[in-house]
C-alpha cells in the first residue's frame, strides 16, 4: 500500500513532540536533583531524609535552621531567577531573530544594575528599596530603547543598535558611581553586580516568585505567535499575527521577570544568553523552547552555584562561574557568525 504524502510529515511532527517531552522531563529531573543537592550540601551535609522531614515541617536539630533559613531561600532564588533569565533571554533572541540580541547585550539588565548601584552608593538604601529601584530602572531602560528606536516600521537592527548604545552609556554611569563611592559601598555594589545567591532570604523572594508565576503563562500562551514572529514581520502579519500587540505583551512579561530576577540576585552573567541556544539545540527546530529554556536556566544557575561554592578552595559567586562558561561561547558564536557572513 502506498503511503499517503502527508504521513512522513505527521511522523516527523510526532518525533519532534516526543523529543521535546523527553528533553523537558530530563531537564526537570536534573533541576530537581540539583535543587535537592543544594539543600543537602553546606558546612554540614544532611541526608535526603532529614531534608525532606524539614521541608514537611519536622524539627530536626541543626538541619531545620540550615535548610529553612539559608539553603532553601538560596535554592528558590536560583530556581526562579534561572527561569526568569532563561525565558526572557530566549524570548528576545527569538523575537529579534539574533542569538546576540539578549537582554544583557541590549542594555536591559544594565539599566537595572545602574539603578541598583545608584541606590547602594548614593542613596545608601536598604535591600528592599534597592530591589524596587532596580525594577524601575529596567522598565525605564526598555521604554527608552523602545521610543528611541520607534519608527513607522519595526526594525530589529535599529533596536539592537539603540540598546547597545544605551548599555554603553549605563555602563559608564555604573563605573562613575563606583569611582565616587565610599570604599565600603564598593564591595557591596561589586558583590551585587557579580550576580550572587548569597544572602537570599525568604521575605525577599515573593515578588520574584509571583512575577514568574504570572508572566510565564503569558509567554507560554504567546509562544506560537513568537515562533511565527521569527519568520519575519511580513510573514507574521500575513499569517494573522498582531505583531505589535504580541511583541509588546512579550516584552512586558519578559522585562518584568528579568527586572525582578536582577533585583533579587544581581545580573547573573550569560544565563539569558546561553539558555535559549542550548534549549534549541536539545529540542530541535519547529518546537517552542520556552519551557526548556527556563529549565536550562535553572540547571545553569544551580550547577554554577554548586561549582562556585564547593569546587574550589575559595568560594565564588554564581555570576563568576557563568561568566567563565559564557565568555568562550560568546567568542565561538561571534567567530561562527562571522564565517557565515552574519556579522
Amino acid at each position: 500500500m502506498m503511503k499517503k504524502p502527508y504521513q512522513p510529515m505527521i511522523q516527523n511532527s510526532r518525533r519532534r513532540r516526543q523529543r521535546t517531552v523527553v528533553v523537558t522531563l530530563v531537564l526537570s529531573l536534573l533541576a530537581l536533583a540539583l535543587s535537592v543537592t543544594m539543600l543537602m550540601l553546606g558546612n554540614t551535609i544532611y541526608p535526603v531524609g532529614d531534608v525532606v522531614r524539614v521541608l514537611f515541617g519536622a524539627d530536626v536539630p541543626g538541619a531545620s535552621f540550615a535548610v529553612n533559613t539559608i539553603r532553601l531561600p538560596r535554592m528558590l532564588a536560583g530556581v526562579f531567577a534561572g527561569i526568569a533569565f532563561g525565558v526572557a533571554g530566549t524570548v528576545f533572541q527569538t523575537m529579534l531573530r539574533n542569538p546576540l540580541a539578549n537582554p544583557n547585550v541590549i542594555g536591559i539588565t544594565t539599566g537595572s544594575s545602574a539603578a541598583a548601584v545608584f541606590g547602594i552608593v548614593v542613596l545608601q538604601a536598604s535591600n528592599t528599596f534597592v530591589s524596587i529601584i532596580s525594577v524601575i530602572g529596567g522598565l525605564l531602560t526598555v521604554l527608552a530603547i523602545y521610543f528611541l528606536s520607534k519608527s513607522a516600521a519595526f526594525s530589529i537592527g535599529r533596536l539592537v543598535l539603540v540598546g547597545i548604545g544605551i548599555q554603553a552609556m549605563l555602563t559608564a554611569v555604573i563605573n562613575y558611581l563606583l569611582l565616587i563611592s565610599r570604599q565600603n559601598d564598593v564591595g557591596t555594589a561589586m558583590r551585587w553586580l557579580s550576580g550572587s545567591l548569597n544572602g537570599a532570604k525568604m521575605e525577599t523572594l515573593p515578588p520574584l516568585m509571583i512575577t514568574v508565576a504570572l508572566c510565564l503563562p503569558v509567554v507560554i500562551w504567546l509562544s506560537r505567535q513568537l515562533q511565527i514572529l521569527e519568520l519575519g514581520e511580513m510573514t507574521a502579519t500575513s499569517l494573522g499575527v498582531r505583531t505589535n500587540q504580541t511583541r509588546v505583551l512579550l516584552i512586558i512579561a519578559s522585562v518584568l521577570m528579568l527586572a525582578l530576577a536582577t533585583a533579587t540576585t544581581g545580573p547573573i552573567a550569560f544565563i539569558a544568553f546561553l539558555a535559549g541556544p542550548i534549549a534549541k539545540r536539545l529540542v530541535g527546530d519547529g518546537r517552542s523552547t520556552i519551557i526548556p529554556a527556563g529549565l536550562v536556566g535553572v540547571v545553569l544557575v544551580l550547577a554554577a552555584d554548586l561549582i562556585g561554592q564547593f569546587a574550589f578552595t575559595a568560594r565564588y559567586p554564581v555570576g563568576v562561574i557563568t561568566g567563565m562558561v559564557g565568555a568562550p561561547y560568546l567568542i565561538f558564536l561571534l567567530i561562527r557568525m562571522n564565517k557565515k557572513g552574519e556579522l
